[in-house]
């Protein structure tokens, strides 16, 4: 397959007040549900990409019935109304990024491919959250689709070692568990040049974040584990991973920032409900004497821009996958 460069950042200027030209910030447009709870889906999308310097655009697929505990129901948009959305900002606006979340259905899974098809030049990291809430019926038709559909137009899939384990190799039957390697070769037999898999477990409390292609490990990132559960740090971690690719980052420094980013995130979280905590995105607004959140985590980590060196990252291209 050819490689071609990722899109540099936005050429769009703006003029201040003394007439000196400004960058604008990079283009960043997310597919995903709205969460009400402000854990996950488009909320954390949009607090991220902020957050990290970019310019979110965010076209909402559904709605979940959910607190911070649980998901209850989602609530989809028809594939129309996805598109409307997704065309009108698209001829405004210089998208440098695409994610993709949680979107509801096949239909919208088939609308937002057929878009990514036309912005073949535009990276798109697509995320895999666990979908165990849902109906058995719903996941499989959604999973389809998703492999047949949006894998082959995915630059990057993130998601965590278990889902996607579960969803990319249901017959693994080896006597290990499956490494990111392995997961990284089945996601390549649709496309996918680059996984990044998360939560991999490790001796003593440990895990392991693991950047692979189907021919190596490109990097890692090794962390103890939280003693607390979060809700909507895979939603932060591919919209962070994303923002850093639009803004001209090669994927080995993006992730690397994105997993850095994401650690900090966690670190400050709290619990605004009765339920999980959740990352605080904006912990770099905080006061500096605020103490409150989860416990620090140390933090072992193999930079994943040194690793099998990725200097000169080029995004490849997503046009002939149909």
């Amino acid at each position: 397959m050819t490689i071609k460069a990722s899109p540099p950042p936005s050429e769009i200027t703006e003029i201040d007040d003394d007439g000196a030209e400004e960058a604008s910030p990079a283009c960043v447009l997310v597919f995903n549900a709205s969460d009400p709870s402000g854990a996950g889906g488009l909320t954390a999308d949009i607090t991220t990409i902020a957050s990290v310097g970019g310019h979110p655009i965010a076209v909402v697929t559904g709605a979940y019935a959910r607190d911070t505990a649980e998901i209850f129901d989602h609530f989809g948009f028809d594939d129309e109304a996805v598109a409307e959305q997704a065309r009108a900002v698209l001829e405004d606006l210089p998208v440098q990024a695409i994610k993709v979340g949680f979107v509801g259905s096949p239909e919208n899974i088939s609308t937002i491919a057929e878009i990514t098809t036309d912005y073949d030049e535009v990276p798109v990291i697509a995320y895999m959250p666990n979908l165990s809430w849902w109906r058995d019926e719903l996941i499989d038709e959604y999973l389809d689709a998703f492999r047949e559909l949006l894998l082959p137009q995915t630059s990057v899939l993130v998601g965590n070692h278990s889902t996607l384990w579960r969803w990319l190799l249901p017959d693994w039957s080896g006597e290990r568990n499956p490494t990111a390697r392995d997961i990284a070769r089945a996601a390549s037999e649709m496309g996918v040049p680059y996984t990044l898999v998360t939560g991999i477990p490790l001796p003593e409390q440990f895990v392991e974040n693991v950047l692979a292609s189907p021919q190596t490990v490109l990097g890692s990132g090794k962390f103890e584990l939280f003693d607390a559960t979060f809700a909507g740090a895979g939603d932060t971690l591919s919209a962070a991973l994303t923002a850093l690719v639009a803004a001209g980052n090669d994927l080995g420094e993006a992730t690397s920032e994105a997993l850095s980013y994401l650690d900090r995130c966690l670190d400050a979280g709290f619990r605004p409900g009765m339920g999980h905590i959740v990352p605080d995105r904006m912990f770099w607004a905080q006061p500096e004497d605020d103490e409150s959140g989860a416990e620090e985590e140390e933090e072992e980590e193999t930079p994943i821009d040194e690793a099998q060196a990725l200097e000169g990252f080029v995004m490849p291209p997503h046009d002939t996958k149909h």
